[in-house]
């Protein structure tokens, strides 16, 4: 037997996983395809700077006890923060506006923005912000219909449970309908809400995008200094100071199961590694489809749910730039007037098209092809933390983009997309800012299949809703057992989703 517990895949979600159950003392392996650890939350030296494989905002995982429980700080966890959140703009040149922390000086930028508002705001914090500390609650919680339930009723608010499962059910424009009339005020939130899940804003069961203003008030962004790798570095040496072991550059073909009892892996240069439990923190479907030789009986209904379930593309693209100076946003002096010393370059700016170009933002993607005006996430991390600077203390610019098709007109690798998506973001900043730019690579979706074994490019992720996980429906993805004896899921796709927080699974082996 090589370990008591082989868990696959060492993203983030496959380390914390993994690390819990070492601190917890079980003899565990984990396994990677990669040559390092990390997956999507590492950050990578290329052209002569340091860039975050994934656009680098971490706030829930601030709002778990896994970094405390972990000892992350101890293995070298710091976080730096911004002032500012984030910062919203708009193609349209519509008043950008700044989030903040502190309610109060959110609302005050509002005022001075869009006064017509601000009641509306007043009234959304009232009724979310006890509902976002409900989520808090029961992301805290082991996911069992008893601990939710008493999680849920002795929260502080007697309607947030009811909100909770109200607001899951509707659509982010339904729930916003009710206390703004101005889409510059909403499409933020939908641009880190629905846009970043690939659906759009009128769908049923996106209501709890409404959160994220709340959240952002009852929880700190932050970035670990040294990039978003250095939480995966962290994590992985919690594990190894565990007694756990890391094996990286090593690919599961298959799932090795006797008599519908899981006894290991087998990899893709043959080697079997042999254990009775296997938790595979990667994409169930792949699992359930891939790494089956044959199915046992007790799983056959299962799996046979998985495979009629769709095949997502990926839809996120990202450009790391370098850049000999720093640009000067557009059209801000109204913000530094407003705030002033707040910084601008180092926060996230959400650049949100209007609803009618978002609509056709859906529809192109459909087609192979990226809008005119596709919603960007884009900050400068050197302005926060210059251990990410490049040679001679050059600047990088992260920039995401969505949508980006899995399967572009004429491919990927002659598409004239990237470039243009620098020259979106140029439009975007003082005259000037594109010609700063000495050198840039891009990630698209095919990137992200090659090099993460990201089937077409796609993040799973979690969608079940709260009463879903209450009673534990699809249990495999609420409850992380199988009916394979031996296996369990944790990461992609299962409860709490795809974000950064602690997974529950040493529980399940008690």
């Amino acid at each position: 037997m090589d370990a008591e517990v082989i868990v696959v895949g060492a993203g983030h979600n496959g380390l914390i996983c993994a690390a819990y159950l070492a601190r917890s003392g079980f003899d565990v392996l984990l396994v990677e395809n990669r040559p390092s650890i990390g997956g999507c939350a590492s950050t990578v030296e290329e052209l002569g700077a340091r860039f975050n494989i994934c656009n680098c905002d971490h706030t829930l995982i601030r709002a778990m006890p896994t970094i405390e429980e972990l000892d992350l700080v101890s293995h070298g966890l710091e976080y730096l923060e911004n002032d500012a959140s984030n910062v919203n703009a708009f193609y349209d040149g519509g008043d950008p506006w700044l989030m903040f922390l502190d309610s109060e000086r959110t609302l005050d930028g509002l005022r001075a923005a869009y006064p017509s508002q601000v009641d509306g705001y007043r009234r959304y914090l009232a009724d979310a912000l006890p509902v976002a500390e409900l989520v808090l609650q029961l992301a805290r919680t082991k996911p069992t219909a008893g601990r939710l339930a008493g999680r849920a009723i002795t929260g502080r608010s007697p309607s947030a449970a009811a909100r909770l499962l109200e607001w899951s059910r509707r659509s982010v424009d339904d729930v916003f309908a009710q206390y703004f009339s101005d889409w510059h005020v909403t499409m933020p939130a939908i641009s880190v809400g629905p846009t970043v899940w690939g659906v759009p804003p009128d769908t049923p069961g996106t209501g709890l995008a409404a959160l994220g203003y709340a959240s952002r008030h009852l929880v700190k962004t932050g970035r670990p200094k040294g990039g978003s790798g250095a939480l995966t570095d962290a994590v992985g040496a919690s594990l190894v100071a565990a007694g756990g072991q890391v094996r990286c550059d090593s690919w599961v073909e298959r799932l090795l199961v006797r008599d519908g009892t899981v006894e290991g892996v087998a990899l893709t240069d043959g080697t079997r590694l042999e254990a009775p439990v296997v938790v595979a923190a990667c994409d169930p479907q792949r699992v359930f489809l891939d790494w089956l030789d044959e199915t046992p009986a007790a799983a056959r209904r299962l799996v046979e749910r998985w495979r009629a379930r769709p095949v997502f593309d990926g839809y996120e693209s990202k450009v790391d730039a370098v850049v000999r100076d720093l640009p000067v946003h557009g059209g801000t002096e109204a913000l530094a007037d407003r705030h002033p010393g707040v910084d601008l370059l180092g926060p996230t700016t959400v650049v949100s098209p209007s609803r009618a170009e978002l609509g056709e933002a859906h529809r192109l993607r459909g087609l192979g092809r990226v809008a005119e005006h596709p919603t960007l996430l884009f900050n400068m991390p050197s302005v926060t933390d210059p251990t990410m600077k490049g040679g001679s203390g050059r600047h990088i610019l992260s920039l995401e983009v969505l949508f980006t098709p899995y399967a572009v007109e004429g491919g990927w690798p002659n598409s004239p997309e990237p470039a243009r998506w620098l020259q979106v973001w140029g439009s975007l900043m003082e005259p000037g800012a594109e010609a700063l730019v000495e050198d840039w690579r891009s990630m698209t979706p095919d990137i992200y299949e090659r090099d993460f074994a990201m089937h077409r490019g796609h993040t799973p992720a979690f969608a079940g809703s709260p009463l879903s996980t209450l009673v534990g429906r699809q249990p495999e993805l609420t409850r992380y057992r199988t009916p394979i004896d031996g296996l369990y899921l944790s990461g992609a796709a299962t409860h709490p989703g795809a974000g950064l927080l602690r997974q529950c699974l040493a529980a399940n082996f008690d």
